[in-house]
């Protein structure tokens, strides 16, 4: 009898070129999934070809701030993933347009070919909050919620792992500057995550393993201060520097200067964010809505910051403690 062959499921994954989305790839690209990674510029995704086979990742051209390609990027998804996000505002990049209208562009559009969708959001998104990132990430999840209610959605804390934004921005301050500034003290609470266990979860949720209509709360499994991580990672590159407090109207001057440049490392809205923890709600464990209930046992800092954040050590890649590639 002749055996059928069926053709792998098709993802499409919005915002698949950037540092979340290169392991979201790789975790679906081991399954077998074939991959179609819609982005603003497919020409700078060749990053992700290796990790997959021939032709299993196939880049394409999409804004989510203009329908129209959109819905030609989901033509035939069988599941969609939306990873797009911004953290500054410049242009025409706003946090409404992408992180509102955007999301409800991509659910409709899945909705449309009657696509599953997994929705990654971000710790801490309210309607009622003060930061317009957090605020528009809210008004995203409610946009999905009422177009697909069935959706997976996700709230990873802070993302750690190579390329991360948070660890090796600071580690790069640390190899050139005597001090590292605390905002607030540095006693803002947050729950870093590891990028690939926050992708094995989005994975999972395309496999059909995870309960949809839920909003899930991925946080690491230590909660740490700012200043604690601040020290996790000087005693990884094993370098000593001085942890300078910070006031709030002092960072939100420098942020009024920051925000001026075309990449700024701060923002007045960012200063907003990290005026309030940034951790797992207790309504979340008690509901069941964490790793936990996907089967995940998240990874401490102390496990992986060591295998990428060696390089800003004194003697860099000829440290004898380096993790073997």
């Amino acid at each position: 009898m002749t055996e059928i062959l069926q053709t792998p499921k098709l993802v499409v994954v919005f915002g698949g070129s950037g540092f979340v989305g290169r392991h979201v790839v790789r975790a679906l690209a081991k399954r077998g999934y074939r991959i179609r990674v819609a982005c603003r510029r497919p020409d700078l995704a060749g990053h992700l070809q290796p990790l997959g086979n021939v032709s299993q990742i196939q880049p394409v051209q999409a804004n989510v701030r203009v329908r129209w390609s959109v819905d030609h990027a989901v033509q035939g998804a069988d599941h969609v993933v939306n990873l797009v996000g911004i953290l500054y505002e410049g242009g025409r990049q706003r946090f409404g347009a992408v992180q509102d209208f955007g999301a409800r562009a991509i659910a409709e559009a899945a909705r449309s070919v009657g696509a599953g969708l997994t929705h990654v959001s971000a710790l801490g998104a309210s309607v009622d909050s003060e930061s317009a990132y957090a605020r528009t990430k809210a008004l995203g999840e409610k946009a999905v919620l009422e177009t697909i209610p069935n959706a997976v959605i996700y709230r990873p804390s802070i993302n750690f792992g190579p390329e991360d934004g948070f660890f090796n921005r600071f580690a790069a301050m640390a190899r050139l500057s005597p001090a590292l500034p605390l905002l607030g003290g540095g006693e803002t609470r947050l729950q870093p995550v590891y990028v690939g266990d926050v992708a094995e979860a989005i994975a999972r949720s395309v496999d059909g393993a995870v309960e949809g209509g839920k909003i899930y709360e991925l946080g690491g499994p230590k909660v740490l201060t700012f200043k604690e991580c601040m020290q996790e990672m000087l005693a990884v590159i094993e370098r000593k520097r001085l942890l300078i407090s910070l006031p709030w109207w002092i960072a939100r001057v420098q942020a009024s200067i920051l925000e001026l440049l075309p990449k700024p490392l701060l923002t007045n809205d960012q200063v907003t964010q990290l005026q309030s923890d940034n951790v797992v709600s207790e309504e979340a464990i008690k509901e069941g809505r964490t790793f936990a209930a996907i089967g995940i046992t998240p990874r401490t800092i102390g496990a992986i910051l060591p295998s990428y954040l060696w390089r800003f050590r004194a003697t860099g890649q000829f440290d004898q403690r380096r993790p073997a590639a």
